[in-house]
Formats: structure tokens, sequence, C-alpha cells
């Protein structure tokens, strides 16, 4: 059913204003997102979608552009093309240059009719490069397109990351955003934090108590998470050079994801409660030192029967970049739940399989056990899945049916697909809803965002400094020799 706080502003209009709309995260992620929000009825009655890009297209072209990517999964069968009918209707499509108050008033010219004589809410995603963040945001307030918070009507930016590339310029950043969106305005995205399954992570800690009475250093042995990926960089290597996999990927989606690990209780379960937790454990995070880091970058291997390119040969990529496509790195958390306990934190490119996983690995039984199981145990598990196939799974020590008293490993597997019966929602899908209702539990707070940036800001800098030159791995394997050699001297 559709949120009360939907229902509660059902007769004031909603603008979502797409801002990038002919780029692939428009295509392929916000719109059908919105689409799917509309079958379920989480849009007001009153809403409607504006592109905004440089590309020329009339909105028959753009509602054709879009279409590509709906899907049916909330509105089977024939009352699909009813819900593709209505949503395309209430989309239209204005280009300009994106730092042109000019050109965005065009934009609001097309939106005034639509919202009427009152007041309107307004949502501006920004999908857009991030160097582009501060001029459009410069134009949305010279043009007079954002409300002053606490306004009749509430305008809000969402902005996806990287933000920034070092405390310094994500300070900076915050700064100028702020003088046309206020911080409760500014939603920073990060659609990892979205997903079911990280979601859970704070249920599963928090809820059950199994788990809350074990997660400390004294029954926790190691934390490991993993992100890996079996594509190179592909049309995004002009992006992808500029920031590389740290800044891609590692300081925002993998330090979120340890954040909710790792963090205490919150005071309350609210969108302040998580939030502040998590800044307070980041800080608590000891900046990563070089000694403590592999950096690699894939080179040119045949994978699955398919020659794959070098990082240097794709597109847009200089012959002698040393931006990395691998990272890994051991974090320290130095307070009295995890002093002591390794997190093995990694991220790839061009590597054997497509996966993002953490895997908390508990304490062996200690020796003085009294039953002489005749060797070591093996210790037990906590897997969680990300992506792909959600799932949870716990690794247990059981005895082999038969005979002889024989040990072995078993799974308790939870896999959401057969768990539950219901369709898990794209993470777009549940952080824009998030947005329009104004809930910031999910988004980067700034101070968030700082004690993030503080943990590799120094380590970047050195990096840079002395041209470090990352180690080559072939496309396909699982990634440089030194980051095995790092997780082993952990013993992770």
């Amino acid at each position: 059913m559709p949120d009360p706080l939907i229902a509660k502003e059902a007769g004031v209009p909603l603008s979502i204003i797409v801002i990038g709309a002919s780029g692939d995260l428009a295509r392929k992620k916000i719109f059908p997102a919105l689409f799917a929000l509309y079958c379920q009825g989480f849009l007001p009655e009153h809403f409607h979608v504006f592109g905004f890009a440089r590309s020329s297209m009339s909105d028959e072209d753009f509602r054709n552009h879009i279409m590509e990517h709906l899907t049916c999964r909330y509105a089977p069968g024939e009352s699909c093309a009813r819900y593709m009918a209505e949503f395309l209707a209430r989309s239209a499509y204005v280009s300009g240059l994106y730092d042109s108050p000019e050109a965005l008033l065009s934009l609001y010219e097309r939106m005034r009719p639509l919202e009427g004589a009152g007041h309107a809410n307004r949502m501006f995603y920004m999908a857009i490069p991030p160097f582009l963040f501060l001029n459009v945001a410069r134009a949305l307030g010279g043009a007079g397109l954002v409300e002053c918070d606490g306004g009749p009507g509430w305008s809000r930016a969402v902005i996806e990351k990287p933000f920034g590339s070092d405390r310094a310029t994500s300070d900076d950043l915050v700064v100028n955003m702020g003088k046309v969106f206020a911080e409760d305005q500014t939603f920073r995205i990060d659609h990892y934090l979205g997903k079911e399954i990280v979601q859970d992570l704070l249920i599963l800690r928090f809820a059950n108590s199994v788990f809350a009475r074990l997660w400390n250093r004294d029954c926790i042995d190691s934390v490991r998470i993993e992100w890996k990926e079996n594509i190179g960089v592909g049309d995004r290597g002009g992006y992808f050079n500029v920031y590389g996999i740290v800044r891609d990927v590692m300081q925002n989606h993998l330090v979120q994801i340890l954040s909710l690990i790792a963090m205490e209780p919150p005071a309350r379960f609210d969108e302040q409660g998580i939030r502040d937790e998590k800044v307070r454990v980041l800080r608590a995070v000891k900046p990563v030192r070089l000694e403590n880091m592999v950096l690699g970058q894939y080179r040119a291997a045949t994978y699955n029967g398919v020659a794959c390119p070098s990082y240097r040969d794709e597109q847009g990529i200089p012959r002698d970049s040393r931006t990395p496509t691998f990272a890994a790195a051991v974090f320290e958390v130095d307070n009295a739940r995890w002093k002591g306990v390794p997190f093995y934190v990694s991220a790839g490119k061009g590597l054997d399989e497509r996966i993002t996983e953490i895997r908390i690995r508990f304490r062996r039984a200690p020796d003085e056990t009294p039953i002489d199981f005749g060797g070591t145990l093996a210790q037990n598990e906590l897997v969680i899945r990300v992506q792909p196939d959600e799932e949870i799974r716990l690794k247990i020590v059981n005895k082999v049916p038969g005979l002889e008293m024989k040990l072995g490993e078993t799974a308790l597997d939870l896999r959401y697909a057969s768990a539950f019966q219901a369709l898990i929602p794209d993470a777009y899908e549940c952080l824009l809803l998030d947005v329009i209702q104004g809930d910031r539990s999910l988004f980067i707070r700034s101070d968030v965002l700082a004690a993030a940036w503080d943990i590799f800001t120094p380590v970047l800098h050195e990096i840079e400094k002395r041209g470090i030159v990352p180690e080559p791995y072939d496309f396909g394997s699982c990634g440089p020799a030194q980051a095995t050699a790092l997780a082993q001297r952990y013993h992770v």
C-alpha cells in the first residue's frame, strides 16, 4: 500500500526533473524505478516527469527513448500497456545547456502550467558527471526553480557519487552546493545502500539476539568485504581513469557497508540515530596505510574463450595510465568492539566473477573443548551475498551422516528469491521513494562523507605523489598476487 506520507501530499503536484535525461543512468535506472513506483501507487496523483539534457529530442522521441527499459514486473498482463501509456503521457523533455539559467527557465515554462497556481514539490535528480553539479545547482538557483527550505513546497536535489576526489574537494562541493540546496535538501545517493540485503544488515545485527551478542572482537576473527566484476571499464573509460577503483567503489559503496557492519546500536532507529552511529564508527577507522594496501590493473588475457583487452588498451585510456582497476586494503577500527579485528576490503574490475559479498569469520572453537574431534575445527562463517542472487549463509560444522564420527562443513542457507514470495525492489526504487518521502536514513550526510574521505585522502595523495604503478593481473583472474599475500598476512 502507498505510504501515508504520499497520501498526505496527494493533492500537491510533484515535478520530478531528471537532469542528464539522455544518459544511460537515467534511461536504465531512474526512469524504470519511477515507473515501478507509479505502478505500485507510490507517486502522488498530480506528478509529472521532466527530462532535461543537451541532446535535441521531441517529447515523443524522449518517450520512446525511456520506454525501452520500462518493465511490467509490477503491472503484469494487459494492465502494463495502460500504466505505461499513462506514465509516458506525464513525461516531457526540454533540451539546453546544463549551466544555462535561460534553458532552465524554458524548462520552468513547461512545468508551470502542469504544476498549477499553488505550491509544488520538486525533485532534481542530477544524473550527470560530478564536475557539473555546482554549475547546474547555481543555474537552478539562478532560474528561481529552487524553493527555500521551509517554504510552501519542497525542493530536493539528488546527486550521485563520487562526491569530490579527496577531503578538500568534497568539503568544497558540500559548501558550495549548500548555497543553493541546504543540507537537508541534499540527498547524496549511494545505490548500494538501497539494496535489500544491505538494508537488512541492521535488522540482522540488532533484531537477532544471537548475532547481537556475538558481534564483537571476542567472537569475530575477521571481516571481509569483496566487490568483483568480470567486465572491464567499457565506454566509461574517460570517467574511470580520472577516479579509479578506490574513489569509484571503495571509498563510497564498500565503506558505507563497513559502517553498517561495524556501527554501534543507534539510540533511535531513525535517520538521525543511524547516521550518527555511522559517522562515529567511521571516525574510529584509522586512515589506510600504503603498506596495508594493494593496487592492481588488469592486462590482456583470454577469459571464457574471449580475448579481453588490457585496461590501457580500452577506449579513452592513456597507454601509460597508472589508474588502478583493483584495490585491496586492511582497515583497523580503533574502538573497544573491534580493536584487533582486521577488515579486509577489496574491489576490482576484470576479475573472475561478478559478486559482492560480506564474510564475517568467527573465532575457532577453543582448544580445550571437552570433545576430541581429531583435528582443528573449521571456522564458522556468516556469508552475506549482496549480489547477484541475494542470500545469507551460515557455515557450520556438523557430523556427516554415517557410522563413523566424521565431520563436515554445511551451510544454513537463506536465499531471498525462494524464501520470500515477493518481488525484491531495485535499489533505485527504494531510494527514490525515500527522497519523495523526505527520509534521509539511507543517504550520506556531510559529516559521514567527510569521515569516509579522511580514511582515504592521505593514502591517495601518497600514491599520486610517489607515482605508484599498480601490479598487473590477468583479465579473468582473481586479482594481483600481492592481494592474496595481504589477506594471508592478516589471516583473513
